[in-house]
């Protein structure tokens, strides 16, 4: 992420640089806040540290006009100083500023403080992106609501399991479990490019139908791609991408859309991969009954190492009670699924 630095000290600036290089951070510097503000409109920064004391304009008049301007993105803004006392406080905070920092300053606290703000930030684009994108699926896809649902539950169930089995220490931690449960919900992002003759038709999909279908795998991930463009490091966004693009895959490499097998499909995928399905084996589909439990138990265990990947069927095992429970938490009237699972 890159962070814009702001004072017109010299020996200030190279220490708030050295200290954010130091720890992974891309550094672009100003001398005052008209320079900092014509950064602002040329790069991509979202977090700014600025000294309140400058020439031409100072930190106050920095936070207001970023405040003032309505830039795109959320612009975290963090003021330097040497001023404590309420009057300044509230001075700052009304004109802007998220935080304060305390000159002369603390290393360890100043990259504390920008990671908190770090997670601010991701925490509004994330929520605002997954929002925007799960509202465009369910406007083409009515199969949608409770499904999405179960499936994210699922998927939370099985990945909470993870966390318990030494395998798997070093990839799911309760962050992941939080991540899946939040992305999951956009596995099938990539239906909106779907002709509505396909996606919203009732029955069986001939061949030509299932090919086109198909291609909502690379849809969703092209989707996301590009969200990533803008949010390169935003874990959740690659998390959601690596769902869509790979919860078709099979563990033997027979699945959609690249063949991947085994550990080349991202752990995510290979979760969601098996929610997903036994949410569509236990549906009523236009089609075909709803399977019951021990039906989609027995598909899914001679699936193992084929099309599910064996430590998953494991976790799904070891969940089977929640499973149900899930199930009829989030029971609904039978929807009109059209993806065959195959």
């Amino acid at each position: 992420m890159e962070v814009l630095i702001v004072d017109d000290n010299a020996i200030a600036l190279e220490l708030l640089n050295y200290t954010l290089t130091s720890h992974g951070y891309q550094v672009i510097t100003a001398r005052d806040g008209l320079q900092a503000m014509e950064v602002l409109h040329e790069r991509d920064c979202q977090i700014v540290i600025t000294d309140w004391i400058m020439p031409v304009m100072s930190g106050i008049e920095l936070c207001r006009n970023i405040r003032e301007f309505g830039f795109s993105r959320y612009i975290y803004t963090i003021l330097l100083t040497q001023r404590s006392n309420t009057a300044d406080t509230v001075e700052g905070l009304t004109a802007g500023a998220d935080d304060f920092i305390t000159k002369p300053f603390r290393p360890l606290e100043l990259v504390a403080r920008v990671r908190a703000g770090e997670r601010i930030i991701g925490l509004e684009s994330r929520d605002l992106t997954i929002f925007a994108m799960a509202k465009l699926a369910e406007s083409r896809d009515p199969e949608t609501g409770a499904h999405l649902e179960r499936v994210r539950n699922f998927s939370r169930a099985l990945a909470h399991h993870l966390t318990m089995q030494p395998k798997f220490r070093d990839q799911v931690n309760a962050e992941f479990v939080r991540l899946i449960y939040l992305t999951s919900p956009l596995h099938d992002i990539g239906k909106v490019a779907i002709p509505d003759g396909v996606l919203l038709k009732r029955g069986r999909l001939n061949p030509e139908e299932f090919e086109i279908i198909k291609t909502h795998s690379m849809h969703g991930a092209s989707t996301l791609d590009a969200a990533l463009e803008h949010y390169p490091n935003a874990r959740y966004l690659r998390m959601a991408r690596d769902i869509a693009a790979a919860h078709h895959e099979k563990y033997d490499g027979s699945g959609y859309p690249a063949g991947l097998a085994r550990d080349e499909i991202p752990l995510a995928a290979r979760i969601v991969a098996l929610a997903d399905v036994y949410d569509a084996l236990t549906s009523k589909r236009v089609y075909d009954d709803a399977c019951d439990h021990t039906a989609a138990r027995k598909i899914i265990l001679e699936g193992s190492g084929s099309h599910f990947d064996p430590d998953i069927v494991d976790a799904f095992l070891a969940c089977e009670s929640l499973f149900l429970e899930i199930k009829a938490r989030f029971a609904e009237a039978p929807v009109l699924a059209r993806l065959p699972v195959d």
